[in-house]
């Protein structure tokens, strides 16, 4: 599929449809639409009149055009309050076009939508990577797909001439999105830590960067008996990944990315029982997926910062070689945790990457991870929770949430919460009380970054929906990946 950009006015635009945005309460229409309506004999408007559209935010009627008209089809998609009108509002109204002519087996789209805060960079790259995003179809597992995907060959964005930075700019992203979507997406049986390793090295060899993977004897030379311990338990080895990105001259700024890579997660021997979605534990390496994702966007972007993609890659398994409740694990920092459930066991493997991370000498470390079930409580399903000692860090990510629209909510780090980690035999353990549950896990996260500026980023509730979200039917959301890749551009 090619998006194209165009200067031909409305009126002479030919294709299979045509995507008009509308904002609410404000359907009149004026200027050219008003002419498109008379050279469409009133079709627009009796069309408005008989669904009673009122431009309702991501709304959207469509109709076919009669007589040989050089246009098949007219889809109107509602804007939303121009009061209301945000970046992610334009992302999101391209998402609903493209799923109305994926529906349609539309082959060539044209979109009419204004601009957003006068800006058609932004307005570029936010229609095209939402039309993106909504027709990507992951069809892999299927002999025989019902869906088989867009039909759609070309979208033209009219007015947007001149914009070929911010489509290429798109392109970059959402090919980062669709890889964690598919990492995301895939059984533990196809996404192991081997197979994580094996995409990093893929990435590394098609854009140039280093790639480290430490093996089991290398992570135990440097101590890191807390991702080793959770390791232990699967016949598959473990695998640390350390992918860096490294811009030409001098960086501006050196930051990490860590991401919680439990390519499966069974509870260990505080095994999930009936009705904890084991099932869906492929999942539990979502943190690993965005992190992957963000460094195959900015590799190709090649901003002047450099970046640091690290993951401590294992499943949680169950064998006579398991990791028991009650056992004392020693991190890398020489920090020692005794083992009070072995389902907290991705805290464990961020322990020791944190550790790594922070000797590198770095300006700020973000962490993401699907970490705990407290934080979905908190925030349901479609926002994460933002655990940061640092001001400067929670406004930069907060920033980059609201550009990506990817949604975070600033959680408190209560100290005294700590208390309720606090071992007799060690010195912490691994969960703390239920009440608080989130907050205590990025309190044991925070104890092995001793140096650097930290944030940690619980992706429990975003990584995964059962419902359509406007992007997703159901199923990897991608989540992170575009906050990820704003956070590094913009800091």
């Amino acid at each position: 599929m090619a998006i194209q950009l165009s200067d031909k006015p409305l009126l002479e635009w030919a294709g299979d449809s045509l995507a008009i945005g509308l904002f609410e309460d404000a359907v009149e229409l004026t200027g050219e639409l008003a002419t498109l309506n008379e050279k469409f004999s009133g079709v627009l408007q009796e069309l408005i009149a008989e669904e009673e559209f009122t431009g309702k935010a991501n709304t959207t009627i469509f109709t076919r055009v009669s007589g040989n008209s050089p246009i098949r089809k007219l889809i109107l998609v509602g804007l939303g309050k121009p009061e209301a009108w945000k970046i992610e509002s334009l992302r999101r109204a391209a998402a609903a076009v493209g799923r109305v002519a994926k529906k349609q087996k539309s082959k060539v789209l044209g979109f009419n939508f204004p601009l957003w805060n006068d800006d058609p960079t932004a307005s570029a790259q936010a229609i095209a990577e939402g039309v993106q995003l909504a027709i990507y179809q992951d069809n892999r597992f299927k002999s025989e797909p019902e869906d088989k995907g867009s039909q759609l060959k070309t979208i033209e964005l009219l007015g947007f001439a001149g914009q070929e930075a911010a489509i290429n700019r798109a392109n970059q992203i959402v090919s980062g999105v669709i890889l964690a979507r598919e990492l995301v997406a895939a059984p533990a049986n196809s996404v192991t830590p081997i197979t994580l390793a094996e995409t990093a090295q893929q990435i590394a060899n098609e854009h140039g960067l280093q790639l480290e993977i430490l093996e089991r004897e290398e992570c135990e030379k440097l101590g890191m008996g807390a991702f080793l311990g959770v390791a232990q338990a699967s016949d598959l080895p473990p695998k640390f990944i350390h992918l860096t990105y490294k811009p030409e001259g001098t960086p501006k700024r050196k930051l990490a990315i860590i991401g919680k890579g439990l390519t499966f997660d069974s509870g260990g021997l505080n095994i999930k029982g009936a009705g904890s979605g084991i099932e869906t534990m492929k999942i539990d390496m979502g943190g690993a997926a965005a992190t992957l994702g963000a460094a195959k966007a900015i590799a190709q972007i090649k901003p002047d910062t450099e970046v640091h993609f690290i993951s401590a890659a294992t499943e949680n398994m169950i064998s006579g070689h398991a990791m028991h409740p009650g056992d004392i694990l020693k991190a890398s920092n020489g920090k020692t945790i005794e083992v009070n459930n072995t389902d907290a066991e991705g805290r464990l493997t961020l322990a020791d990457a944190l550790v790594f991370a922070d000797k590198l000498g770095l300006d700020a470390i973000v962490d993401l991870a699907t970490l705990t079930g407290a934080n979905v409580i908190a925030l349901g399903d479609d926002i994460a929770g933002l655990y940061t000692p640092d001001d400067v860090l929670a406004k930069q990510l907060e920033q980059a949430a609201e550009a990506s629209g990817e949604k975070i909510w600033r959680m408190p780090l209560e100290e005294k919460y700590f208390e309720g980690l606090k071992s007799g035999i060690a010195d912490m353990k691994n969960t703390g009380p239920r009440p608080g549950g989130s907050i205590t896990a990025a309190l044991f996260l925070k104890q092995f970054v001793k140096d650097t500026n930290w944030a940690h980023l619980d992706i429990a509730g975003p990584v995964w929906t059962d419902k359509d979200n406007g992007y997703n039917s159901a199923g990897a959301t991608g989540y992170g990946v575009r906050l990820l890749v704003d956070w590094v551009l913009s800091s």
